[in-house]
């Protein structure tokens, strides 16, 4: 069996360790838990002065959840907890669920049920002025304003490899479960300037792709720039086509 999870595979008892899983079971982990208290640190870097965050979750996430309790005090945050139950989501009642707490910015914890409603976490994230980080560069690509994690098409074309190892011959078991070691800051600037945001230089220099719309606003030496102006693209991201270049 192969497997794409966000959750801690060990602690729910479905392998041994990461090297050997054993049984008949290997993939690939995402390591969302222990991404949560980095992308709070960098929500607090791109807005120093907000203090009260909502925090999307639900039954899959809730191990996200309970680490960035752990995390908030040490960042600075004071969370706002707003459950989601019975998907697809009401992500509007949820946003006004965010506004009646004051919640100044939005983490969007990581599930699989929220990714198909990424472009309404955009577009609701946008109506409600309430900036938001994210998990998957899709979510940056449809409108949110930032996201910190692994590379989704990388995990899975690691999957990809592990099918074609197994129907050639090779046991799960022997096949050690696979994590990232590269994670991708992305910005949307174009978001940024919507919601009336200024994002420190510093942290621009150290994104792997700044999303603009149409023109480069941004001259300093980040990493890649990605430049919205085109249709749809793979991604799914409506109206941005996200594109890099070295520099």
């Amino acid at each position: 069996m192969i497997v794409a999870v966000d959750f801690d595979p060990i602690a729910r008892g479905y392998v041994a360790t990461l090297a050997k899983p054993g049984g008949n079971v290997t993939g690939v982990v995402l390591r969302q838990i222990e991404l949560t208290g980095k992308r709070m640190q960098f929500l607090k870097e791109a807005l120093p002065n907000v203090t009260r965050v909502a925090v999307f979750w639900d039954a899959i996430s809730a191990d996200q959840w309970r680490e960035a309790q752990k995390t908030a005090l040490a960042v600075g945050l004071k969370l706002q907890s707003v459950e989601l139950r019975n998907p697809p989501y009401h992500l509007t009642d949820a946003y006004r669920t965010a506004a009646r707490g004051r919640a100044e910015a939005l983490l969007l914890l990581m599930s699989p049920v929220f990714f198909p409603q990424r472009v309404q976490v955009a577009e609701l994230g946008l109506k409600s002025q309430l900036p938001t980080i994210c998990g998957l560069a899709q979510y940056a690509y449809a409108g949110a304003l930032m996201s910190y994690g692994a590379n989704l098409d990388d995990m899975f074309r690691q999957a990809a490899l592990y099918i074609d190892k197994i129907f050639k011959g090779a046991r799960p078991a022997d096949l050690p479960i696979e994590q990232p070691t590269k994670f991708e800051l992305v910005i949307n600037l174009k978001t940024a300037k919507a919601v009336g945001l200024t994002i420190p230089q510093s942290l621009l220099q150290r994104a792997d792709q700044v999303i603009e719309w149409f023109t480069t606003a941004y001259s300093g030496p980040a990493r890649s720039f990605g430049l919205c102006c085109g249709p749809a693209s793979s991604l799914g991201s409506p109206g941005l086509t996200p594109s890099s270049a070295r520099t």
